[in-house]
């Protein structure tokens, strides 16, 4: 049942008084309109021209204020704009979307933003955006888009940095999502290339071949071919759940990443690929299909025939029985692992690009890094023998 208890919004005015500057209560005519520049100062009317209108509600038992301005009139419109506001969110009734100069607020632009996106994106992508455009309504007090300021989005970052804790990478990815949703506004400029938060970009993690030789020799059969399958072909956690036996070609040795329309399911960014493996994984499977349930489409399923959720869960036990460190084991790690081999192979940025599904050039060079096998090793030592 909706909560129908109305929300009160007060307005005040910061103005200079002997005990220094204070918010106090505006004074209303006896037609109920205020009296500009007029407030309560310890309980007595005084003339203030000085100092700017401020409307004053509670949210989550925290007090928020929010500048309006110098002009009596359009604090008294906006403060009933407010609280309208507040009270049809408080009703599960849709915010209007505009004031009555075609100003647009926040709130309705928010919602209207993340209506398009559970539209056009994936459910992860929108809990990512619902979440930084929450922490952004909740750093910046502004009413409506055209108010939003440059200052804004620096106490934005800031925010998110001493507030929320969030790690340099997390901010720099809030920060970007909000200026998304700003650009998706027609607002743009407010920052420049310096304003934007700084992270350092930490080099991909890859496992060693001795941590691999480990890691197997403790595995089953089955969990073997599973971590196989994220080394040989680089593909994401939610791509190998996703695969089917349809997905698989024995006489090509390839494996394609594809739309699965009955599990709910697309690859990243919408894109079908085609990924090449290594004929020793296509006879693994081939073997592993013969002696799989013939009417589950899955290559990797649950018993019941759903995909398999708990692959990170697997690989941490495997780790821990070969005796590794269980926190230097993750699914992502096959992954550039995968990349990196392929680049020092020789394997060309484009091709690799393809085959790990990534949108922009510039992801798939994050894997670009010196060789430091045993091989590489003896050049050096060759070189300054």
């Amino acid at each position: 049942m909706a909560n129908t208890q109305s929300r009160e919004v007060n307005l005040t005015k910061r103005v200079q008084t002997p005990e220094g500057m204070r918010y106090c209560p505006i004074v209303l005519a006896s037609n109920g309109r205020i009296r500009p520049d007029l407030v309560l100062v310890n309980g007595q009317p005084e003339r203030h021209p000085e100092g700017a209108y401020y409307l004053e509600w509670r949210e989550k038992g925290r007090r928020i204020r929010l500048s309006v301005g110098k002009d009596a009139q359009d604090a008294a419109a906006r403060r009933q704009r407010k609280e309208a506001e507040l009270n049809a969110l408080n009703n599960g009734v849709p915010v209007l979307p505009e004031n009555d100069d075609g100003h647009r607020s926040v709130a309705a632009a928010v919602t209207q933003f993340l209506e398009e996106t559970e539209l056009t994106k994936k459910p992860k992508t929108l809990a990512a955006y619902t979440t930084a455009l929450n922490y952004f309504t909740e750093s910046c007090r502004r009413l409506y888009l055209h108010e939003i300021e440059r200052h804004d989005l620096l106490k934005f970052s800031g925010f998110l940095r001493d507030q929320k804790k969030q790690s340099p990478r997390s901010v720099y990815n809030k920060f970007e999502t909000v200026m998304t949703f700003l650009k998706a506004n027609g607002i743009r400029g407010l920052v420049g290339k310096n304003d934007w938060p700084r992270y350092t970009e930490e080099e991909p993690e890859m496992y060693e071949q001795e941590e691999l030789d480990k890691l197997f020799k403790a595995c089953n059969d089955e969990e073997r071919l599973w971590f196989e399958f994220f080394l040989m072909t680089g593909m994401r956690e939610q791509e190998v759940m996703h695969t089917y036996w349809s997905d698989v070609n024995f006489v090509a040795s390839t494996v394609r990443v594809s739309h699965k329309p009955d599990h709910g399911w697309t690859p990243k960014a919408y894109k079908e690929r085609e990924i090449p493996i290594p004929t020793k994984l296509a006879k693994k499977l081939k073997a592993w299909k013969a002696k799989a349930d013939k009417g589950c489409a899955l290559v990797f399923p649950t018993a019941g025939c759903n995909p398999k959720l708990d692959f990170l869960d697997c690989l941490k036990a495997c780790a821990e029985r070969a005796k590794l460190d269980k926190d230097d084991f993750w699914l992502h790690k096959f992954r550039s692992t995968f990349a990196t081999r392929c680049l020092w192979a020789g394997v060309d940025l484009r091709t690799v690009q393809q085959w790990l599904g990534h949108s922009d050039m510039e992801s798939t060079m994050r894997y670009l890094k010196p060789s430091r096998s045993q091989h590489v090793r003896a050049k050096v030592n060759e070189i300054f023998a």
